[in-house]
């Protein structure tokens, strides 16, 4: 089986975006903005600072270095979105900026050299490094909205329902070997 890397980096980004995605529609709006305390991070906040990556890790990608001088990651961490749709808007353009530019990438980019804070970096170390970067921080998404959600639909098998899971989906194997 031949596997095409980009593509698969590509399914995993958006799969973790649908992870938060989902998270945000589970939980009252008032909610996105809420702080445990002073040195945590809202999910508006967390939101606003992947945005603020990917923006400066993907915009002219092959050519600048990802830490861009425009960037002000400090005020990332500044709690001052104040609208559900206000953050829709920086999340999707976050997003639209790392999409944009791996689908633009050939396999043949993989192994060339960017920068990341003068660090050098192959495309594929790139991307490896933003696929554990992101998850981790949409891990805290879904941390703090399961806390908040007024009843918690889960995003991958529910407590108490591997055993269902696990019959259906090898049900339909079962199935699809019999039809052969």
């Amino acid at each position: 089986m031949k596997t095409n890397y980009l593509g698969s980096a590509i399914k995993q980004f958006q799969y973790y975006k649908l992870l938060a995605e989902k998270t945000f529609d589970q939980i009252p709006e008032e909610k996105l903005f809420w702080q445990f305390n002073t040195e945590s991070n809202s999910i508006a906040t967390i939101v606003k600072h992947l945005a603020g990556n990917m923006t400066s890790r993907w915009t002219d990608f092959l050519t600048t270095d990802g830490e861009k001088d425009w960037r002000k990651r400090d005020e990332e961490f500044e709690n001052d979105i104040t609208t559900k749709t206000e953050m829709l808007k920086v999340w999707n353009d976050g997003w639209q900026v790392l999409l944009n530019t791996l689908t633009s990438l050939t396999e043949d980019d993989l192994s060339r050299t960017i920068h990341i804070r003068n660090e050098e970096h192959s495309v594929a170390e790139a991307i490896n490094r933003q696929l554990a970067h992101y998850p981790y921080h949409i891990g805290q998404i879904v941390f703090i909205g399961k806390m908040w959600a007024n009843e918690w639909q889960s995003l991958s098998i529910p407590r108490g329902k591997s055993n269902q899971f696990n019959a259906e989906k090898f049900g339909k194997l079962t199935e699809e070997r019999e039809k052969l």
